[in-house]
């Protein structure tokens, strides 16, 4: 009897000093955004619920705002902005409050979503043939700046006409600037060429 009293207090004793560990030593708490909190450890991020439940592990690839002075990473309608780098180019994508790439790294630049709606540079590949001496697929980058959902799908594009762009580090350095956003669920602001601003109504 009192070998099975013992095992049950062990029981109960264990979860909470892995959860105490697994939470300890932390360098910065969010404040709450989305029903989240972001963490950070060392160089790495984790989220956690109001309830103090790890919901996204520590990891390195989210993508930090700075918001009142203080730089951590948000969720907005249940998406994270995260980053990786491929040949010294760097991608954009978003995770969901379980740590899932929901959009894998490939935008060349991204926001934050914002009431469910966020602006991207969707990368287009186009083959325009082969080149038959080096045996090699002869092809050309565009880009478009774009408003995504929550599931990447299109809904509104910024642009009438795409960019070209080289897919290489020496010529594109860091992410193509972003130059439209909403500002409200009908506005739509996008920067001149002249760095002044255009408003227009936003039409799905």
């Amino acid at each position: 009897m009192k070998k099975a009293l013992s095992l049950s207090v062990l029981l109960l004793i264990i979860p909470l000093t892995v959860f105490a560990q697994s939470l300890s030593g932390l360098d910065f708490i969010s404040p709450i955004h989305d029903g989240v909190m972001a963490i950070k450890k060392g160089e790495k991020w984790a989220f956690i619920n109001q309830e103090g439940e790890l919901l996204v592990d520590f990891r390195n690839d989210v993508v930090v705002s700075t918001i009142n002075g203080n730089k951590y990473p948000v969720f907005n309608s249940d998406r994270c902005l995260i980053s990786s780098e491929k040949e010294g180019i760097s991608y954009f994508g978003y995770i969901d409050k379980k740590g899932n790439a929901i959009l894998k790294p490939q935008f060349l630049n991204a926001t934050e979503f914002k009431n469910g709606k966020a602006t991207v540079i969707k990368l287009y590949k186009n083959v325009l043939g082969k080149n038959d001496v080096l045996d090699k697929q002869m092809i050309e980058y565009d880009y478009m700046e774009v408003a995504i959902d929550i599931n990447g799908e299109i809904v509104y594009y910024f642009n009438k006409k795409p960019t070209h762009v080289t897919l290489e580090k020496n010529f594109l350095g860091k992410p193509p600037r972003i130059k439209s956003k909403f500002i409200s669920d009908n506005l739509i602001a996008t920067q001149n060429m002249d760095n002044t601003w255009t408003i227009k109504k936003y039409k799905q």
